[in-house]
């Protein structure tokens, strides 16, 4: 077992982002079995879900005559519009049916608000309203997070950078991620972590 001050973040390993799904990212059902292998190992465990209503303002669908990962401006700045994904309750939205979250602690859903995204685990994509999960791990005593899922360059991405801006120590176990890899997102993502401390393993 680590150090009681640690946890891991175990982000959106769901059936719309693996093969199959909606807005599947490659290899995404490879992480399975090792991430169940590795999260007893903590003693604080974490595990995220988009969860959107069908209606979200992410969505291509919501925009006429946009495509899904074309970008349209939101109040909170530049957004990409995906395919309709991870709608709550769908078998979409489910997480990765051998995927064992009895050992989880605590689930956090995030992008239910119809008007905003949310990539980060801790915070909405205005940067401003927080989902909470940091004064869940300041009370259970977290110093350090390490961060599993998907993908690499966007939720992974965006939840470590946060953590990292937080006071968190922050590790991103890449074996254990998959990315997207949009337009040069995936070296953009890694140059980003690494700029604000994130360790790359």
């Amino acid at each position: 077992m680590r150090p009681a001050n640690e946890a891991i973040l175990v982000i959106d390993v769901q059936n719309d982002f693996c093969p199959g799904g909606a807005l599947a990212v490659a290899g995404g059902d490879e992480i399975v079995a090792p991430i169940n292998a590795l999260v007893p190992e903590f003693p604080v465990r974490v595990f995220t879900q988009d969860w959107h209503p069908a209606n979200h303002m992410s969505f291509a669908s919501q925009h006429e005559g946009k495509d899904p990962f074309s970008l349209t401006e939101m109040r909170y700045g530049p957004q990409v519009l995906w395919p309709d994904h991870c709608i709550i309750g769908s078998e979409g939205a489910a997480f990765h049916p051998k995927l064992d979250t009895r050992t989880a602690d605590l689930v956090i859903r995030k992008g239910f608000r119809r008007e905003i995204d949310s990539y980060s685990a801790f915070f909405e994509n205005d940067h401003e309203t927080p989902t909470g999960l940091e004064g869940y791990l300041r009370t259970r005593g977290v110093e350090r997070v390490a961060l599993v899922g998907l993908a690499t360059d966007f939720c992974v991405n965006y939840s470590a950078v946060d953590a990292a801006r937080l006071g968190f120590k922050v590790t991103v176990i890449e074996s254990l991620c998959r990315a997207i890899d949009m337009d040069g997102s995936l070296a953009a993502a890694r140059q980003g972590m690494s700029d604000v401390g994130v360790a790359l393993a």
